[in-house]
């Protein structure tokens, strides 16, 4: 069926592969390649009513050589045949005998071909199905001058000048208004510039199975929402404790608190930094309003907030903490439940020999420059899985999509999550992040699933603040409660 969700993969979500995992699917399918090429020709004549385009309006087809391109003159036989006036200008002839094919079946429906022209026209739609996943390097300048073109674009897999596997882009490339790819998205699609050319990325069904995907990306269905039971009471439905909040920075550990309850969690409880008086007596008269008497607040030495500590389900370490290394390490070190390690935590000296010697389980939170702070690797999604792997531990990348990598015996997965956006580049949200996350992993889902769930609903609900204010932390805040529990 054209323009489902394909195929799941083993982990029950949707698949990205890889320009070299979209071409072993092709080769190893036993589909006749005259149909696939077919079902994706139609599936890109679909997508181009869906646009708007109708009986009478102008189409131009920049078909390349390869399947590509064979898939662009199925396109246009279609169009053709619902009375679009389509012009195909191939950029190199069929290369092979089932373009020919196409492309001779594109004319007998009405299409025309005419040469590739000197001039960049304007029609009502521009079909790009020049290069696919397979395209490498630079875009030839003839084509340059057709990226700049006035109408909407709808490319075929993915816009040509982008490299399927990285996202990158080599000098120019072509802004999709809309992107049909088949049965997988790709890397492309979502990383590096490819995410903002792609436009729409819409994933037809063309009949292909099987994959090696290498990642997932999470949808709803997957993020996981826990209801509390009838007979829930506050410490039997999830309790977290933030240690954080050095001078002058306490906003960041109550913002953090703060989430974890408006998120679900039934109590929450601050430990601010020894000798921080003036900051902790506002502090307190801060947060009483919001955490009642379930507020708990204490120095922070290691022996009195492991003693605080013992009575929360969860405890996050970081959020406004600097300046106290050996105190973070040794509370590391001693906690026996599950750590969230988050800010100020993540710059500690010999982070990853503490995060991989530590006996309980351990979230990790960082955005990709805390991330080449801690490991001198780019934060990357492969990288994020490798610290995953190397420390033990469950990775959360943030960024636009965020990576979720969890340890191999929490099974080894790499989660996207595409929900955050621009919006949340603000002060702030990463503490709101943190609390809500503690929230669903104190309640008991695993360290994954709960940083997964709490993304997908961190970026939900900073999409909805966006819609009538600027994002903030202290209004996120409040449009958390509406997506918690």
């Amino acid at each position: 069926m054209l323009f489902a969700v394909p195929g799941t993969s083993v982990d029950g979500m949707r698949p990205v592969l890889t320009a070299s995992g979209s071409t072993e699917l092709d080769e190893a399918s036993t589909t006749p390649l005259d149909i696939l090429m077919d079902r994706a020709g139609l599936a890109i004549a679909l997508a181009a009513t869906d646009m708007g385009v109708a009986y009478g309006d102008r189409v131009v087809v920049l078909a390349g050589a390869g399947n590509n391109g064979g898939d662009g003159y199925v396109a246009a036989h279609y169009l053709a045949r619902r009375g679009v006036d389509v012009i195909v200008h191939p950029f190199a002839p069929p290369a092979g005998e089932l373009g020919r094919a196409a492309a001779d079946r594109a004319v007998r429906s009405g299409a025309k071909i005419r040469p590739w022209p000197e001039s960049v026209a304007t029609p009502d739609l521009l079909i790009d199905a020049l290069f696919g996943v397979g395209f490498h390097g630079r875009l030839h300048d003839r084509i340059v001058p057709w990226t700049l073109t006035a109408s909407p674009v709808l490319s075929v897999d993915i816009p040509s000048g982008v490299d399927a596997t990285t996202g990158a882009v080599d000098g120019a490339a072509f802004q999709a208004t809309r992107t049909v790819t088949f049965h997988a998205m790709k890397v492309g699609h979502l990383l590096g510039v490819g995410a903002e050319l792609s436009g729409v990325v819409t994933v037809a069904d063309i009949g292909l199975s099987g994959e090696n995907a290498l990642f997932s990306i999470a949808d709803e269905s997957d993020a996981v929402r826990p209801s509390r039971p009838r007979h829930a009471h506050k410490w039997s439905v999830g309790s977290v404790m933030v240690v954080g909040g050095s001078p002058g920075m306490t906003g960041a550990a109550g913002l953090a608190a703060q989430a974890a309850l408006q998120f679900g969690a039934g109590a929450a409880a601050v430990a601010v930094n020894q000798g921080n008086e003036r900051d902790y007596a506002q502090f307190v008269d801060l947060l009483r309003p919001a955490l009642g008497q379930h507020g708990h607040w204490t120095s922070a030495d290691v022996a009195t907030v492991l003693e605080a500590a013992s009575r929360f389900d969860v405890l996050v370490i970081g959020p406004g903490l600097e300046g106290c290394d050996e105190f973070i390490a040794q509370l590391m070190e001693r906690r026996g439940g599950p750590v969230l390690l988050d800010a100020g935590g993540l710059r500690i000296p010999g982070v990853i020999e503490v995060l991989a010697q530590r006996a309980g389980d351990t979230l990790v939170t960082p955005h990709a420059g805390e991330f080449s702070a801690m490991t001198n690797e780019p934060g990357t999604y492969d990288s994020a899985a490798r610290l995953a792997k190397e420390t033990e531990s469950t990775v959360l990348l943030k960024g636009s999509p965020t990576f979720i990598a969890s340890p191999p015996g929490a099974g080894g997965k790499l989660v996207a999550v595409t929900t955050p956006g621009p919006e949340l580049a603000t002060i702030g949200t990463g503490d709101v992040l943190a609390g809500m996350i503690a929230a669903w992993w104190s309640f008991g889902l695993d360290a994954a699933t709960a940083a997964l769930s709490a993304t997908y609903w961190h970026g939900v609900a900073g999409a909805e603040l966006a819609r009538t204010s600027t994002v903030t932390a202290r209004g996120l805040l409040t449009e958390i409660g509406r997506w918690g529990r």
